[in-house]
């Protein structure tokens, strides 16, 4: 696969590297993740120039050529240049599911609302503490009680769920009773103050940018026109669009591992031992080589699974999972090398690398854990050679 990037590419990452230079300095980084996120201004002027770029995929339904590949670079850059978990590949993960789920109307106030503020109206509330990465195992659920709509259940690992006003809940729909092979999933866009609705703040060792909360549904009265209502719904249509979420995922997990390897490479050739520069050992540079090859196997995965998606391809579906079965273990690998590489230094917090293995570690288990995979991989690759 040729992974030259076209004049556009250039061009694109060019930008988010001035941009993520400008901005994500060591200094703003480790303020922002104690404080648990960015900045409103620096919100709104990531969408400002990523609009610039793709205006023509904001505000209508379906997105332009190579859209995919173009995110994951502007997600791969702006991690490798923070070292850290950005909230940037979220918000594109939900205003891809907002663009299948809701009709016109939804979608377009979420989207001026993005263009003006920077910041997305919802969190998304899909997985739950007993389910995991078995999101048909959905208990949350909207049921009518003495003429009342009401929502009961519990979400997990809600990103910013304390803080956006609204709350994007997928739940099962307990009033439909027409047979199915899937449960009738619908989503909801829950207004944040409605009575019955708490958050508990869940507290990480990593992804320290990324608030994440636990939220409970006590008898949460709704109301009809809270429900998105868009042609592609339900369980197979959410299970593709984790494909999106899961290259996004793994484009930070390679810019993060990037960032980890020029710190390796920086002081590797700036520290001395025994009055020799230690790039010059030769177990330090067998670190650096095994290092470099899995970046290289990383980013031909990351790229090829995002131009799968981008040209519809029939094996896009593997070509994801194996990437997430492999991008952010080989992710973790690379910044453990370099701490290791970085010696005493790199396991303080002074150095970004300790942070870089943290925030890859989580990525192992959010949008499905590496078990998973495997457990979706096998199928798709005994069907693929049975046809041969």
């Amino acid at each position: 696969m040729d992974l030259t990037l076209s004049e556009y590419g250039k061009k694109l990452v060019s930008c988010f590297r001035s941009f993520g230079e400008e901005y994500f300095t060591p200094r703003n980084v480790n303020r922002w993740v104690r404080d648990q996120g960015i900045p409103d201004e620096v919100a709104k002027q990531f969408v400002d120039l990523y609009c610039s770029f793709e205006d023509d995929n904001f505000g209508a339904r379906g997105t332009g050529d190579k859209s995919t590949l173009a995110r994951v670079l502007i997600v791969e850059e702006l991690s490798r240049c923070a070292g850290a978990t950005l909230p940037f590949q979220n918000d594109l993960f939900n205003l891809h599911i907002a663009e299948y789920f809701a009709g016109n109307a939804t979608l377009d106030s979420i989207m001026e609302e993005y263009r003006s503020t920077g910041r997305i109206m919802f969190a998304l509330a899909v997985s739950e503490p007993g389910g995991g990465s078995d999101t048909m195992s959905i208990s949350t659920h909207t049921k009518t009680v003495d003429g009342k709509l009401v929502l009961n259940g519990r979400k997990t690992y809600v990103n910013n769920g304390e803080y956006a006003p609204y709350i994007l809940v997928a739940a099962v729909d307990k009033d439909e009773t027409a047979p199915s092979k899937y449960p009738p999933l619908a989503f909801w866009l829950v207004p944040r103050n409605l009575e019955g609705i708490k958050a508990v703040p869940i507290s990480k060792i990593g992804q320290g940018m990324l608030p994440f909360a636990s939220l409970s549904f006590e008898n949460v009265e709704l109301r009809p026109e809270y429900r998105l209502e868009a042609e592609n719904t339900g369980f197979p249509q959410l299970f593709k669009l984790f494909e999106h979420g899961r290259t996004f995922t793994c484009a930070s997990s390679l810019g993060m591992a990037q960032a980890a390897m020029d710190d390796a490479v920086f002081h590797a050739r700036s520290r001395k031992a025994f009055d020799t520069q230690i790039a010059q050992f030769q177990q330090i540079q067998e670190l650096l080589t095994d290092m470099e090859v899995k970046l290289c196997n990383m980013r031909a995965s990351v790229y090829r699974a995002a131009l799968a998606l981008d040209g519809g391809e029939d094996d896009k579906r593997l070509a994801v999972v194996l990437m997430k079965r492999y991008v952010p273990k080989a992710s973790v690998e690379v910044a453990s090398d370099a701490m290791q590489i970085l010696g005493g230094l790199g396991y303080t917090e002074y150095s970004r690398v300790s942070r870089i293995w943290q925030d890859c570690r989580g990525n192992q288990i959010a949008e499905g854990t590496d078990q998973i995979m495997v457990r979706i991989a096998a199928p798709l690759i005994l069907n693929k050679y049975a046809q041969n």
